[in-house]
């Protein structure tokens, strides 16, 4: 392998990337446009729902008692565990039948509160506390009912996470991505203009071309999706996790920008596909960004497996023993695509 000779190659195409005012303007842009919108988005969580099951509803409980908590009633309960587990409310609180007889006897009901798996303590104690005056109001006692929480699935507590920062994952994947556009389309260029088989009759081989395109195609990528994470404070929690995450992506991305490279024969060719994948590799991170929006379907979509250890380690600090079968599953979708880009491009290049 002549490193010398895939140096000039890098050293050639990201001249040649950065004279083309398009891609150079997209690229710096689409930085710029996404650390604006990250920081005009709202810091706070949003106000969220509770689902409130109730073959009787107490008086105190029908109009609307707070600002700050909306109820939505719910047919049964085993359709608000279901609510609640895939985070549609944060909260889902269960009145038991006899509520009413029970307050008037001057007894205590049961009264469940099922919390998401992603519902933090101080929330959990406002809900609860909530109740306890709902119920007050109700029959002029403190603390009227027997109180029983349960916490559905896993019990992420922590922090609430604002929308933009559940937005980070998506957007550095996006920043990923949106370089594929600048890969494919160098390549085709020189394919049309004949500057792959000039390069082929010297004395570099093919796999040294190939390298110095993929080491061109993951700085591309990976420099300002990290450099957007690291503006952010995505990498407060595990650096070296997400960064490795980040640079599995970046050599996906490169694999992907071959095939699409090979299959395209202009720049409109090329725009159409890279749309296509942008749109499919963007649904996980939406999924992130609005939990329960999406089922297990998501995981045969290779970006699920770049976008949950970034998540993971940035929110909740996931280390290695929590995200590694996650980067083997990455490693093996870079395996694969870089295999089919090599392939795929060898055959155009003939």
């Amino acid at each position: 392998m002549k490193w010398r000779t895939i140096g000039a190659i890098v050293s050639k195409d990201l001249s040649l990337y950065f004279r083309n005012r398009f891609i150079a303007l997209i690229t710096v842009l689409g930085t710029v446009a996404f650390l604006i919108v990250y920081f005009v988005m709202p810091s706070t969580t949003p106000v969220t729902d509770v689902g409130l099951y109730a073959p009787v509803v107490p008086s105190a409980f029908v109009e609307e008692a707070s600002e700050n908590i909306d109820f939505v009633m719910v047919d049964s309960e085993a359709v608000l565990r279901e609510a609640v587990t895939q985070s549609d409310y944060i909260a889902g609180i269960v009145l038991p039948a006899d509520i009413m007889e029970k307050f008037d006897k001057g007894e205590k009901p049961d009264v469940k509160i099922y919390f998401s798996p992603e519902t933090t303590e101080e929330s959990r104690e406002i809900i609860s506390l909530f109740i306890k005056g709902l119920a007050y109001r109700q029959t002029g006692q403190i603390a009227s009912f027997n109180e029983k929480e349960i916490v559905l699935g896993t019990d992420l507590l922590g922090q609430d996470i604002p929308l933009r920062e559940r937005m980070r994952p998506l957007f550095a994947v996006m920043l990923l991505m949106i370089e594929m556009f600048g890969l494919a389309n160098l390549i085709t260029v020189e394919v049309e203009r004949g500057t792959v088989q000039g390069l082929l009759v010297t004395p570099m081989r093919v796999r040294e071309l190939f390298a110095a395109k993929g080491i061109t195609g993951i700085i591309l990528s990976f420099v300002p999706a990290a450099l957007f994470m690291a503006l952010v404070g995505g990498m407060n929690n595990q650096p070296l996790v997400i960064l490795t995450a980040m640079l599995l992506g970046a050599v996906m991305v490169t694999g992907i920008s071959f095939l699409v490279a090979a299959l395209s024969k202009d720049f409109m060719s090329i725009l159409g596909w890279v749309f296509v994948v942008l749109i499919i590799m963007a649904v996980p991170a939406v999924g992130i960004m609005m939990p329960g929006t999406i089922t297990g379907w998501a995981k045969v979509i290779p970006s699920y497996y770049l976008v949950l250890p970034v998540h993971q380690a940035a929110h909740y600090g996931s280390g290695w023993g929590d995200v590694w079968k996650y980067m083997l599953a990455l490693a093996g979708f870079d395996l694969a695509f870089i295999s089919l880009g090599i392939i795929a491009l060898r055959r155009k290049f003939q």
